[in-house]
């Protein structure tokens, strides 16, 4: 802390005690907070980092670690409160049992065996740095979880949430929401009779009971009530979002008032309500209002961080950031390599686990609520949200140039036959004819394989998404799954004899590496390609990429032609 000496000091500190806000300026305090986050926030998503990072900032710099500002403790606990809530509640909304039914093996065997080591390896090094067994077990479950939230965003920002390794990714997602429901039971099941042996089969069948209780007071509700109520709140937009939120904040009171949790019970109302009709015109709507109450909880949460609590937990939260950032997405890696994908695919996937989300926050917080946990535990999860969510950020949005660098070291985690992909590529692609290969079959490029072959060029298109490659097939398409950046899978393609490769590719990392694959594959043909961006059709043109199309400019073009043809001039005088 920072010690004032002199009438300077006088003059600073007296103009300090004016700024610092008490209860009684509640919505002053809250109002500065909102633009304190605002502009921290925007020089956030500049930097291209969560604006969750910013609002923890934020909170440092208002509590008692800062300036020690904040006053309305009881406002923002109790918005932050609701704020936790609803965001259980939006992740039981998303999980419809149709959903869950189609996770695949591939990702429950990799959320399961991701979330078996994470537990197991980090506890053994948490207990290692001297910790208590429940704060070791606390902070190890809570290294488990990644932010589905950041990752989904991050995905979908590079067009990459429907590719082989984004649907893996959200898949794994899933099962980690799951997780962290059955761990929030599990600890709170442990409220009031700790963790000693004697007591485990106890709170294993009280546990058990309340479960069937629950799970059949949710199925009548179900069955016969919530569809009849949903249907009569659906008149009214307004109304349907405040059934929403009230239903979620209600059971999140009975959760707790059942031996649960807050966060349990409002999973289950969520989850209550995901297999409904109205689920996506619930979720839309609430996720504005997840995301601002939500920022009072990080605020929360930095406000009651120490500077003290945060420097004496550095070097453990250093320790646990590289566990995080490197042996995560190795375990993620060895996993898929074993189940017969290619190391590329698995070091994809597995960059999007490099980091801990907002879960594992609002799990150890909930562990200090319960009395299991002390502050220390919190602080040190928080200093290891920041490290990973921080880094990882980076690693996901540079995936591609980061994959180049490494993939020589990579094969360590690839089957000599990585059986699962070659079975998808195995095509009569060899024997077949094409003047045109067209890489990335989206909306645009599958639309532009179907105008080709209906014009009789012969044509094939390539994609890495099986669910897309399986649809075109299913319309006699002639599309093929494969990774353009692969040379082994170029040589399978008619590369020599096609006079026109076109890429539709969305990211430049990706055409980077798909035009330097090409040239060692020994293409000499013409290459077209597609860019949404200014940035992207330069990138192109220069690597000598011609003609670049702009969708959304030719589409213009072509509507304004279309448009003046029909609409009759008036005379300029």
């Amino acid at each position: 802390m920072f010690h004032l000496h002199g009438a300077q000091d006088r003059l600073f500190g007296g103009a300090l005690e004016q700024l610092r806000l008490h209860p009684g300026n509640a919505f002053l305090e809250l109002a500065l907070l909102l633009l304190a986050c605002a502009l921290a926030g925007g020089l956030f998503v500049r930097l291209r980092q969560p604006v969750l990072i910013a609002y923890i900032v934020v909170g440092i710099g208002v509590g008692p670690a800062g300036l020690g500002l904040v006053g309305a403790h009881e406002q923002i606990d109790l918005l932050a409160q609701i704020g936790v809530a609803v965001l259980l509640f939006a992740v039981g909304l998303k999980l419809d049992l149709q959903h869950v039914r189609h996770i695949g093996p591939v990702a429950l065997a990799t959320g399961l065996g991701q979330l078996t080591f994470t537990i197991l390896v980090g506890l053994a090094i948490i207990l290692a740095l001297g910790r208590e067994l429940l704060e070791a077990l606390y902070v190890a479950v809570a290294l488990t979880f990644s932010s589905t939230i950041i990752i989904v965003k991050l995905l979908s920002d590079k067009r990459e949430i429907d590719s082989l390794h984004g649907r893996i990714a959200v898949g794994f997602l899933i099962v980690q929401d799951l997780a962290v429901v059955v761990a929030m039971m599990l600890m709170s099941a442990l409220r009031d009779t700790g963790a000693s042996d004697g007591v485990v089969l106890e709170v294993a069948l009280s546990l058990a009971a309340r479960l069937a209780t629950c799970a059949l007071l949710l199925f009548v509700l179900m069955r016969w009530v919530l569809p009849v109520v949903l249907a009569a709140m659906a008149r009214s937009q307004e109304l349907l979002l405040l059934f929403a939120i009230a239903w979620g904040v209600a059971l999140a009171a009975l959760g707790e008032l059942a031996g649960f949790s807050k966060e349990a019970g409002a999973f289950l109302a969520g989850f209550s309500l995901a297999s409904s009709p109205y689920r996506e015109a619930m979720n839309a709507r609430l996720t504005g209002i997840r995301d601002f109450l939500l920022l009072f909880f990080f605020i929360d949460l930095g406000a009651r961080l120490e500077l003290s609590t945060l420097g004496a937990e550095l070097v453990p939260a250093v320790v646990l950031s590289l566990f995080v950032l490197i042996g995560n997405p190795l375990i993620v890696m060895a996993i898929m390599g074993w189940m017969g994908y290619r190391k590329r695919t698995g070091f994809l996937a597995g960059l999007t686990v490099a980091q801990i989300s907002e879960f594992s926050i609002v799990f150890v917080a909930m562990g200090i609520s319960l009395g299991h946990v002390g502050m220390q535990a919190l602080g040190l999860t928080t200093l290891v949200g920041l490290m990973t969510i921080t880094l990882s950020t980076y690693m996901i949005l540079y995936s591609h140039p980061l994959y180049e660098r490494l993939a020589p070291w990579l094969g360590l985690f690839e089957r000599h036959r990585p059986w699962r992909e070659i079975e998808a590529e195995a095509q009569p692609a060899q024997a077949a004819q094409a003047d045109v290969i067209i890489f990335g079959l989206g909306r645009y490029g599958s639309r532009l394989l179907e105008q080709l072959r209906a014009r009789r060029i012969q044509v094939i298109g390539v994609d890495f998404d099986p669910e897309v490659v399986r649809a075109l097939q299913a319309r006699g398409l002639p599309a093929h799954f494969g990774d353009g950046e692969d040379a082994d899978f170029l040589d399978s393609l008619p590369l020599r004899q096609a006079g026109w490769v076109i890429t539709t590719l969305p990211q430049w990392d990706s055409n980077r590496a798909l035009l330097h694959a090409l040239r060692g594959a020994g293409h000499t043909g013409h290459v077209a390609g597609c860019a949404r961006d200014a940035l992207h059709a330069h990138a192109l043109a220069e690597a000598g990429v011609h003609p670049v199309f702009n969708p959304f400019d030719d589409a213009a073009d072509h509507a304004a032609r279309q448009l003046s043809a029909l609409i009759p001039r008036q005379g300029v005088s």
